[in-house]
């Protein structure tokens, strides 16, 4: 376990991503993928309002009534860590004050709980000043509705500008950030949110961590991605660049005995990140996401695979 810094909270290194529940999973596979990962010692799950409104006849917050149905079937609330996030559903998109405070007690509601974990601003609002944004959160979490807030999407500038400007009035400041990080995306985080993470010593909760399902492997042609829920959002990375990637994977999971995907996420860990975050739609997909925490890579592997990403860096 982790302890997320400036909280009480403590969190498995892989942080389970809930935004499949309600789409790719229905509510029994999802109940399944959820017990998997709390029987292998879990206990931070993912979400957010919009969750899966992209979905035909969806309207958003699927994923978090999912959630919210097995924290309650199971008893377990004091044993899981959940996150959730604000900002993107659609007719509650922006960081206004009213959106957030509506917002937040939808999400109270569907998940079933009196207090979230961790609440992320899920995009930044840039017609929201960050004092007004900070103002928000921090009454959200006076109000008892919140434990600590997070910034997800948020430029280095604005990060740094919302923490500093919360610890320096005495609000609740952001405690963790969740960028787009993985072996195919590596400039934008590389480039300053990183710097800027350290610099402030907040937790790093990569989205996208698997870039979709293409760094498992399973995605190694056109004709592989068509038809998938994902496969065009994987597809995208199906260049020779990618397929460079995926050729280092394989040989250093052959030789841990792994798959691509724990090896994967394994390297996110040995750059320092706190927790990638990681779904998965059926249950067997849990076991080489809990492998990833228990893979130690070494120098020459990690170098292997930073040489192997080096396009995707700045």
């Amino acid at each position: 376990m982790v302890l997320i810094p400036d909280t009480d909270l403590d969190v498995f290194p892989l942080n389970l991503g809930g935004n499949v529940f309600g789409w790719t999973a229905d509510r029994a596979t999802s109940f399944a993928v959820l017990d998997a990962y709390a029987a292998a010692g879990g206990n931070f799950v993912d979400t957010a309002d919009m969750y899966s409104a992209w979905v035909p006849g969806n309207a958003g917050g699927e994923s978090e009534t999912i959630i919210g149905a097995w924290l309650a079937e199971r008893g377990n609330r004091d044993a899981v860590v959940v996150a959730t996030k604000v900002g993107k559903l659609p007719g509650l998109e922006g960081l206004a004050p009213a959106t957030v405070n509506g917002a937040v007690d939808d999400s109270l509601r569907r998940l079933g709980v009196d207090r979230i974990d961790l609440y992320y601003a899920h995009a930044d609002d840039p017609t929201r000043p960050i004092e007004e944004i900070a103002a928000t959160f921090d009454g959200l979490v006076r109000a008892g509705k919140v434990a600590a807030p997070a910034a997800s999407n948020f430029s280095p500038e604005r990060v740094r500008a919302w923490v500093e400007h919360a610890r320096a009035n005495g609000l609740a400041a952001p405690v963790a950030l969740q960028p787009r990080y993985s072996l195919v995306a590596r400039a934008e985080y590389e480039s300053g949110t990183a710097a800027v993470a350290a610099d402030l010593g907040l937790a790093v909760f990569p989205y996208s961590a698997l870039a979709s399902g293409f760094l498992t492997g399973k995605y190694r042609s056109g004709a592989d991605a068509a038809g998938r829920a994902r496969g065009d959002a994987a597809s995208r990375y199906l260049t020779p660049n990618g397929l460079r990637v995926l050729a280092a994977l394989r040989p250093i999971a052959d030789a841990h005995g792994v798959q691509p995907t724990s090896v994967a996420l394994a390297w996110l860990l040995a750059r320092g990140v706190t927790a990638p975050i990681a779904s998965a739609s059926r249950p067997e997909q849990v076991p080489p996401l809990i492998a990833a925490t228990r893979l130690e890579l070494t120098a020459d592997e990690v170098r292997l695979l930073d040489e192997a990403s080096a396009p995707f860096a700045a």
